[in-house]
C-alpha cells in the first residue's frame, strides 16, 4: 500500500511549505518539496492546497459509553467508529468512569480491540472511579503487564462520587502502575479524574512529598477549574490534561492559553471526555441536568485556539499531537509528520474543516465522507 499525497502544505523548518508526502504501508516514508515516485500500484491523493497535520490523540474517551448518574436510562451509548474518524482522532485511550459495576474492564478491552481491528490506534486503562480498582486479572499490575492494550489505571479523586482514596492507597496504586510499566515497557500511568472538591490536587502533592513514585506516573485531568494547582504540578515536572468545553469555548481557550504560557513546553495536553456523562450538580450534590462529552470537541478547541487566542495552527495542535505522544511514550511515532512516524494524517481546508482522515496509512474519511463502513454503524 503506497500512497503519494500531492499539493499539500506541511509545517517544516519553521514555515508552511508546499509539500508532497509518501506513505509506505502504515508509515510515512518521506516528506519533501517534491517527490519523484514511479512505483507500480502507486495511489495519488490530491490535497488541493490543504494543510496536512498529524492525526489527533485523545487520551480520555469513554469508548464503551459513560454515565449512569440519575439511573440506567442515563447511560451514554458506546462510541461509534465514525465519531473519532470525523473528529480527526486517530489515536485514543479508552476508560471507564463513574460506573464500574454495569460497565466492565473486560468490555472496555474488547471495545479497544474492536477499534484496533477497524483501523485506529487504541489503548485502554484498567480501573474506574472506585477503589479497589476493578480489573480483568484481579490485579492492576497484571492487567497492565499482561493485557497488550492496557497502559495504566484510572481512579477518581476529589469528587463526591469517588472512593475517597487515602494517601497510602493512592501511593500503593501508583507504585503498582509504575512497576507494571517498567516490567512491560508501557507508560504505567495513573490517570486521575479530578472532581470539584475542596481538596483539589492536595492528595497528589501529599503523595509526591511522602513517596518515591515519579511525578510522571500521575496524569491528572479535568484541570480547567483548578488551573493554579495544575500549573504548579506541571512546573514540578508533571503532565497536565485540560478537558475541552465547546459550550464555553472562549473561556476554556483562554485557560489553555495561560497553561501553555506558564507551564514547561510539552507538558500540557487536551482531551474530550468523549461519550462520558456530563452531569450538573447543585450545592447539595443533587443532579439537576446531564449531557455527554463529544470527541469532536478536540478539533473544535484547536480551531478555537486559532480563532479566539490567535495561536498559529502549528502551535494550537501541540496539546493534541506532540505533547500527548510524549506523555504516552509514543514520541516520534505519533503526533508528527516525519519519516518513520505512523501515517496518521489530517487534511484541513482553508476554514480548518477536516476534509481527510488517514489512520495508519488507510484513508478513512475523504472530502468529509466516510470511506470505511463498520458493522452496525447505523443501528
Amino acid at each position: 500500500m503506497i500512497k503519494l499525497i500531492k499539493n499539500i502544505r506541511v509545517f517544516r523548518d519553521g514555515a508552511w511549505k508546499p509539500s508532497e508526502l509518501l506513505i509506505a504501508d502504515k508509515r510515512i516514508a518521506a516528506v519533501d518539496d517534491r517527490l519523484d515516485c514511479r512505483l507500480p500500484g502507486l495511489e495519488i491523493l490530491d490535497g488541493r492546497g490543504m494543510r496536512a497535520i498529524p492525526g489527533y490523540i485523545d487520551q480520555h474517551v469513554h469508548i464503551t459509553g459513560g454515565g449512569g448518574e440519575g439511573g440506567f436510562s442515563n447511560q451514554v451509548p458506546p462510541l461509534r467508529f465514525s465519531a473519532p474518524v470525523k473528529a480527526g482522532v486517530t489515536t485514543l485511550v479508552g476508560l471507564l468512569g463513574t460506573d464500574g459495576t454495569t460497565r466492565s474492564v473486560e468490555s472496555l478491552v474488547a471495545k479497544t480491540k474492536a477499534f484496533r481491528e477497524q483501523g485506529l490506534t487504541c489503548f485502554c486503562l484498567t480501573g474506574a472511579y472506585e477503589y479497589p480498582s476493578p480489573t480483568v486479572t484481579g490485579s492492576v499490575r497484571r492487567d497492565i503487564v499482561l493485557i497488550e492494550e492496557c497502559i495504566g489505571v484510572k481512579i477518581a479523586i476529589c469528587d463526591h462520587r469517588s472512593a475517597t482514596i487515602a494517601r497510602e492507597e493512592l501511593t500503593r496504586l501508583a507504585s503498582d502502575a509504575h512497576q507494571a510499566g517498567i516490567l512491560s515497557g508501557k507508560p504505567g500511568i495513573v490517570h486521575l479524574h479530578t472532581g470539584s472538591g475542596r481538596d483539589q490536587l492536595n492528595i497528589l502533592f501529599d503523595v509526591l512529598e511522602h513517596s518515591e513514585v515519579p511525578i510522571s506516573t500521575f496524569r491528572p485531568t479535568h484541570l480547567a477549574g483548578k488551573i493554579d494547582q495544575a500549573i504548579r504540578f506541571a512546573n514540578m515536572g508533571g503532565f497536565i490534561d485540560i478537558t475541552c468545553d465547546p459550550d464555553n469555548m472562549e473561556k476554556r481557550c483562554a485557560i489553555i492559553r495561560r497553561a501553555l504560557e506558564e507551564c514547561p513546553a510539552g507538558s500540557v495536553t487536551l482531551s474530550t471526555d468523549g461519550n462520558g456523562s456530563m452531569p450538573v450538580w447543585n450545592e447539595k450534590k443533587e443532579m439537576i441536568g446531564i449531557g455527554a462529552g463529544k470527541i469532536s470537541a478536540l478539533h473544535d478547541t484547536v480551531r478555537g485556539l486559532v480563532r479566539c487566542e490567535n495561536l498559529p495552527l502549528e502551535e494550537a495542535i501541540l496539546p493534541v499531537t506532540v505533547n500527548p505522544a510524549k506523555a504516552l511514550g509514543l514520541a516520534g511515532k505519533k503526533g508528527v509528520l516525519a519519516p518513520g512516524a505512523d501515517a496518521d494524517i489530517l487534511l484541513l481546508d482553508e476554514d480548518l474543516n477536516i476534509d481527510t482522515t488517514i489512520a495508519l496509512g488507510r484513508v478513512l474519511l475523504r472530502e468529509g465522507r466516510m470511506q470505511v463502513f463498520c458493522s452496525f454503524e447505523d443501528c
